[in-house]
């Protein structure tokens, strides 16, 4: 989907420095001295306009939150509506989530959040898909041996890919709903601004999985 840029993106971004960071790859290793506090790190690919992150950095002000989305003027919607009152706990990056191995140590995030994701429907792009073998490598290195990936979407097809890629990657499913609007777990969902438009219209699917030591063959 194409975004219409915003005019006043950039130099809103420019102007919030304490807040995002537009040179992430310089930060390498030094991601805590952004915050208040030293505190376990999780990390959402993809923010869109930021309620998920801002949200669940209320409930959770003993986590640090970083935020990373590719699109300069949704990312500074975000960062507008996060300005309205600051939390300590939580940074945003513009940059590509492609890599996060360039930007994180090895075992740094305890946790990643992929919220309705592009789905990539044509075959053709599947490795452009969040879930995909070669994205699953790049979380398993940056995460902690006992961190975890929280996924939500609404789209069936993603959803069925991702259960097979992690699946086959191998990891190990902690929770996984078909409908988790309908679940008992729904009362501790934090929504984002997509997911409170569109599941009226269908079913929102989520699982949490974490990497194995075990390897394909043993």
């Amino acid at each position: 989907m194409r975004i219409r840029k915003k005019p006043w993106a950039e130099k809103y971004i420019q102007d919030h420095g304490d807040y995002i960071v537009t040179d992430p790859k310089k930060w390498l290793g030094k991601w805590q001295q952004r915050f208040a506090k030293q505190q376990p790190l999780n990390v959402e690919v993809g923010i869109g306009k930021g309620r998920f992150i801002i949200e669940t950095a209320k409930l959770h002000p003993e986590i640090n939150y970083i935020g990373i989305e590719l699109q300069t003027s949704v990312i500074a919607t975000a960062l507008r509506t996060f300005m309205d009152n600051p939390l300590p706990n939580v940074q945003f990056v513009l940059t590509d989530g492609a890599n996060l191995d360039e930007l994180f140590y090895q075992n740094e995030v305890q946790k990643i959040f992929l919220n309705f994701s592009d789905p990539w429907p044509k075959k053709r792009h599947a490795k452009r898909r969040l879930t995909s073998p070669l994205f699953l490598k790049t979380y398993q290195t940056v995460l902690a041996d006992d961190g975890n990936i929280e996924f939500k979407t609404d789209n069936r097809g993603l959803f069925e890919y991702t259960l097979v890629t992690m699946n086959n990657f191998p990891m190990t499913f902690e929770y996984v709903s078909l409908n988790l609007h309908q679940s008992p777990e729904n009362e501790s969902n934090v929504e984002t601004e997509y997911e409170q438009k569109f599941s009226p219209k269908g079913p929102i699917y989520k699982l949490i999985a974490h990497f194995t030591t075990e390897q394909p063959g043993d």
